[in-house]
């Protein structure tokens, strides 16, 4: 890999103290730096859950209808985008039924659990255009840990609904994430070892600071889903798991679970774990956006960046339908045996041939 000229795209300065020198907050100490840094939550926030908005009740029906030669939603405003507010106004409007057996608080916090793990996860993820909440020196491990807090929500709602279907779900989901998170977690340990970082603005940089290949005219930047595609295939696989995505998508399975661990949930509690999937979905392209594919690189001046990688995430999520309406579920031992003898061995292997790479290089 050859050096490049081409200057950071991650600069010191983090969204909110950007708001707070805009606005003048930084002149009230702590309190307006606290300020600062929820303003600026709230709109790296509003700015996932639109796209999150378009996704769920409008995108993915769409590119559903595509795959499999049907007619989508098109009565409801321009191309049907309308059905967005309609589901809205329809879900929320519904009577929030709670099962008798079920186990309260557990049954009401499940929900908040996984929409806020997946929340927290894009608090350190450089969006370009300076758009970073935070850039801790640990960001990628804080970005695996926040995103795992979601299997927690997931056994919670699957014991604490008092149904047999939930419960399958919840240990089903257990089992699939504690099968898929090492190989996830040590496939993004060989990105670190090529960066020298888990800081997510170092993984950035290091990607976009070097060459791949120099053609005179057109420039390779040295992205590790280039540099290592071998790695890039392991996670996104890992990842399809993680998010529970075809053909990976046994703790919801509705074949044989109905709904899995969201089967009693209703109204505003149901919108909130259908959000979650989503937003989770969104995490991982953020992830593999940042940590394979150069993060908000891309042609155009630096101020396009959060184009760029909103195109990269929404690049990922359009992979993720596309499997959902092309390959089949597989058999819970099928899912298990996968990530236990095939991803865990394959990722341990390309950990420890990426080190012996960058030790020659080195």
């Amino acid at each position: 890999m050859n050096a490049a000229t081409t200057t950071p795209l991650q600069s010191d300065v983090l969204l909110p103290e950007r708001l707070g020198d805009l606005t003048g907050l930084n002149e009230f100490g702590l309190a307006g730096e606290l300020l600062s840094t929820l303003i600026g939550a709230v709109i790296v926030g509003s700015l996932i859950l639109a796209m999150t908005a378009v996704a769920g009740p409008w995108a993915k029906r769409k590119i559903t209808a595509s795959f499999t030669d049907r007619i989508s939603i098109n009565q409801i405003g321009p191309a049907g985008i309308g059905i967005i507010i309609a589901d809205a106004v329809r879900m929320l409007s519904k009577e929030n039924i709670i099962p008798e057996n079920a186990d309260r608080p557990a049954y009401d916090l499940a929900p908040i659990v996984i929409v806020g793990s997946a929340l927290l996860g894009f608090a350190v993820i450089p969006m370009g255009s300076g758009i970073q909440l935070a850039d801790p020196e640990v960001g990628l491990a804080f970005a695996f840990a926040v995103a795992g807090i979601a299997s927690i929500g997931l056994v919670m709602a699957g014991y604490s609904s008092g149904n047999k279907y939930s419960l399958l779900g919840g240990l089903r989901a257990v089992a699939q994430n504690v099968a898929y998170e090492i190989p996830l977690v040590v496939t993004g340990m060989s990105v670190v070892l090529f960066a020298g970082s888990l800081q997510m603005s170092t993984i950035v940089d290091a990607q976009n600071t070097q060459t791949l290949v120099d053609l005179g005219v057109v420039s390779i930047p040295a992205w590790y889903a280039l540099v290592n595609p071998f790695a890039f295939v392991l996670f996104l696989i890992a990842n399809f798991a993680e998010v529970g995505r075809n053909p990976f998508d046994m703790p919801e399975a509705p074949a044989e679970l109905v709904a899995g661990y969201q089967t009693e949930y209703s109204s505003v509690y149901f919108v909130l774990v259908y959000l979650g999937e989503f937003l989770h979905i969104f995490l991982g392209g953020a992830i593999i956006s940042t940590i394979f594919l150069g993060g908000p690189a891309g042609p155009g001046p630096d101020a396009l960046g959060i184009v760029w990688f909103t195109l990269k995430i929404w690049g990922v999520f359009f992979l993720t339908q596309w499997l959902r309406s092309a390959v089949p579920r597989v058999r819970i031992d099928q899912l298990i045996e996968i990530g236990w003898k095939g991803l865990l061995v394959l990722s341990f292997a390309n950990l420890g041939l990426t080190a012996a790479i960058v030790g020659v290089i080195a």
